[in-house]
């Protein structure tokens, strides 16, 4: 069973009178499927039930911080079986559309000057996303640095005892990058403005660790309903984004299971 079931059960348990609630396993489904597809919520397959209580489910949820606990359950698991990269972590920020009012909206400079929202996500070596926060689209990403190292969903390792290291592309080359690292106890490694990577016979290479939070942030794009925002209330958006990342940890998960079984 998903890690979600408990944690719903335990949080929304079943009242002794009255009607019957709904299917909460059945409801996260229909969160999932709105996510990946893009659909407009009265456009759900009536398999997940009315659509009006999956939205409405799904606004509770994201409200009341379930979707960040789901997320924080799946990645604390992991981080038992030790498989959470710790020694190299890495972080950016990409930019969307957003098509209604709401929170976290600002001009986007790469669309005309449209609304749009930036996602900023940190990740492990292994590219498992362990926070992430969203604001306007024209804030710039030193700017989240800070906040999305404190949103990370669980505690980290003391860094006086586990060296700590993060790579940050050159938009974080500045006093506001450098001060969010200094703070969060990281090694920064920081690629500097006009500076290129050579190797000994001066030829230029490809970053060795900070990919993996570019591919991060393509796998999140790949939902529908994150790569454009149409959520008005930023905490839904928030929500959705923090199921996904969930999800990503729930396959992981579940391979770790899938190799302990083979073994």
């Amino acid at each position: 069973p998903m890690r979600g079931e408990p944690i719903l059960a335990e949080r929304y348990p079943p009242a002794a009178t009255g009607r019957p609630r709904a299917d909460l396993r059945l409801v996260l489904d229909g969160i999932i499927y709105r996510m990946r597809s893009g659909v407009q919520w009265n456009q759900l397959p009536r398999e997940f039930g009315a659509d009006s209580t999956v939205h409405g489910w799904f606004q509770r949820f994201a409200a009341d911080g379930v979707l960040q606990e789901i997320w924080a359950a799946l990645v604390a698991e992991c981080d038992q079986l030790g498989a959470v990269g710790w020694g190299w972590q890495a972080a950016d920020g990409v930019l969307g559309k957003s098509r209604f009012e709401g929170g976290a909206r600002g001009p986007n400079p790469t669309d005309r000057g449209k609304s749009g929202t930036k996602k900023s996500v940190l990740v492990e070596q292994d590219g498992g996303p362990l926070g992430v926060v969203i604001a306007g689209a024209n804030r710039n990403d030193c700017k989240l640095l800070d906040a999305t190292i404190n949103a990370i969903v669980i505690d980290r390792p003391d860094p006086a005892q586990v060296i700590q290291n993060l790579c940050l592309d050159k938009g974080y080359d500045n006093p506001s990058g450098e001060a969010a690292c200094e703070a969060g106890g990281y090694a920064p490694h920081i690629r500097r403005i006009g500076e290129e990577k050579l190797d000994s016979w001066g030829n230029k290479t490809h970053p060795a660790r900070r990919w993996v939070v570019e591919r991060t942030i393509a796998w999140l794009q790949k939902c529908r309903a994150l790569l454009i925002r149409y959520d008005k209330k930023a905490v839904n958006y928030l929500g959705l984004i923090q199921l996904a990342c969930a999800l990503l940890w729930y396959r992981r998960r579940h391979q770790l299971q899938q190799d302990e079984r083979v073994y």
